[in-house]
């Protein structure tokens, strides 16, 4: 077996792991004090604590029907709608989060992400450059980078 081949059968679990390692979202809020008092916000957190994606985004939905500026709940929003496979909508919800706030950690992890879990591996390297200019050694970036390096060692 070459050494190229046992990569492949390596990254594949390591991969997998990664992409699932995202079912508890990190804590990448940037307005915590104020979510905490919005009912809808709550809810939609306890919801992903316990994977259920679709109570999540209905949540998150009405959150953001209620504050329409709030980066986070557009950002949580496209993260409950990626767990979903509902990718067109949650690339609507993570450009609002970074319409809103074109720096926020969580929405570039997470939609670079999708970017990948979508096979749209350059997007997700564009989202990885632009958390590099952010932070670069934010676990943010240093997960994301470990998941687009997994990506490419498993060959998508």
């Amino acid at each position: 077996m070459t050494s190229s081949a046992i990569h492949r059968l390596l990254g594949l679990p390591v991969l997998g792991l990664v992409l699932a390692c995202g079912a508890y979202a990190a804590d990448t809020e940037t307005t915590p004090v104020q979510n905490v008092r919005i009912d809808d916000f709550a809810a939609g957190k306890k919801a992903i604590e316990a994977k259920n994606w679709k109570a999540a985004s209905d949540s998150f939905a009405n959150a953001v029907a209620k504050d329409p500026r709030n980066a986070d709940a557009h950002n949580l929003l496209g993260y409950s709608l990626r767990w979903q496979n509902r990718y067109d909508e949650a690339f609507a919800a993570y450009g609002k989060a970074l319409a809103l706030d074109p720096n926020h950690k969580g929405a570039l992890h997470y939609s670079g992400i999708a970017y990948l879990k979508s096979g749209k591996k350059a997007e997700a390297e564009a989202q990885l450059a632009r958390l590099k200019a952010v932070c670069a050694a934010c676990d943010e970036t240093v997960q994301l980078g470990k998941a687009i390096a997994d990506a490419q060692v498993a060959g998508k």
